[in-house]
């Protein structure tokens, strides 16, 4: 019987698109079967074609802060696949704070400085410090891509912008300033006053309850709503909005105040502000339109009992948010027994690194195939 007839370039490559994203190995596998196969993969077409078949870029790894009370968390970034653990840029001893994951890049804090860092690629960016205005108590900053019409889906260079967020050490309010890779320069830093109503109102509640009150800026991972940037106050929960278009702060009410561990999180459709917390062994989720210049509500999105699906010790360990990927809806919650992932829609849970000291993880998200590298 005669060999059957090879396979056509168009069928392999259409065979190809559907090995999954989240684990680059089989790829990496399939190119070493034979050249034909090779020179599918590396293909630019076939790379545009993968990343619009698949959609959001997955999950490769993760770096993450600590409470400021916790110092800085080690130089590492924890590959959560088969892709090989790049070299961290603090690995050579130097004091390093990662801030920010989001659009192929990591933000990391370098002192005196900021780094902008491409673990696919390898592409570093170094950044000057903040504007000296900003003498900084606490702070927090992200990343973003600045490319006009991109998709964010496979984000490997071209333009960016960083915001960096603070309370100011002497003057008890909170300052932005944003950072463009094709200026080279921070912007004029603005404040957040009493100018803000929401804000007004706020700061008035807390000094009726102590009489003095600073606006400290939780260390926190921002998140990334269509052109503005979300940030969180201790007291409260309050929502610090910077707004990239008018270049603005102003804040808004949390839907709930009296929880600590919290994350916020861009939902899916990208024009809704999320917001996730643990009330006992349940996991509750808000969303919140933040694309009409009508007056927004938290709704409430989903409520899911965790008490017999995340791992614990004893009964009495409690689990806590400290995440979220966006684009696909899943979350992170740590517990003695490790750090997990929890998929929003369907609930389904599953483990990502050992247990350690979370108080925001930042998740590095981006497709990984052969001939980026």
């Amino acid at each position: 019987m005669p060999p059957p007839p090879p396979l056509l370039d168009d069928v392999i490559a259409e065979i190809l698109l559907r090995l999954p994203p989240d684990e680059p190995e089989h790829l990496f596998r399939a190119a070493l079967v034979c050249k034909p196969w090779l020179r599918i993969i590396c293909d630019p077409g076939f790379r545009r074609s993968y990343r619009d078949f698949h959609g959001a870029p997955p999950l490769l790894g993760l770096l993450h802060r600590r409470m400021v009370i916790q110092g800085d968390p080690p130089a590492r970034f924890s590959s959560t696949t088969s892709m090989p653990e790049s070299p961290h840029p603090g690995s050579d001893g130097r004091r390093t704070r990662p801030l920010d994951c989001r659009h192929g890049r990591v933000l990391i804090h370098m002192w005196p400085g900021f780094l902008v860092w491409d673990p696919v690629t390898g592409e570093r960016h170094c950044l000057p410090p903040e504007p000296k205005e900003i003498d900084w108590l606490i702070y927090s900053a992200a990343v973003l891509c600045a490319a006009d019409g991109c998709d964010h889906l496979d984000c490997h260079g071209g333009p960016f912008r960083v915001v960096f967020a603070a309370t100011h050490d002497h003057t008890e309010i909170i300052v932005a300033s944003v950072y463009s890779s094709e200026t080279g320069a921070w912007s004029v830093p603005v404040c957040l006053d009493n100018t803000c109503e929401t804000y007004a109102q706020h700061v008035l509640q807390a000094v009726r309850e102590s009489y003095y009150y600073i606006p400290y800026l939780q260390p926190r991972r921002g998140t990334v709503v269509g052109d503005a940037v979300y940030f969180t106050i201790r007291r409260g929960n309050a929502i610090v909005k910077y707004d990239l278009g008018k270049d603005r702060l102003s804040v808004i009410d949390p839907p709930t105040p009296d929880v600590y561990y919290i994350t916020l999180m861009a939902m899916e459709d990208n024009t809704s502000l999320g917001f996730a917390c643990f009330l006992d062994s349940t996991l509750y989720t808000w969303s919140r339109k933040m694309d009409t210049e009508e007056a927004a509500e938290w709704v409430q999105y989903r409520v899911i009992e965790l008490e017999k699906t995340i791992p614990v010790a004893n009964p009495n360990d409690e689990s806590i948010v400290v995440g979220f990927a966006e684009g696909v809806g899943v979350i992170f919650v740590s517990s003695v027994v490790g750090l997990f992932t929890i998929k929003l829609k369907s609930g389904q849970v599953k483990k990502v690194d050992e247990p350690g000291e979370y108080f925001s993880v930042l998740p590095y998200m981006s497709f990984y195939l052969p001939g980026m590298i």
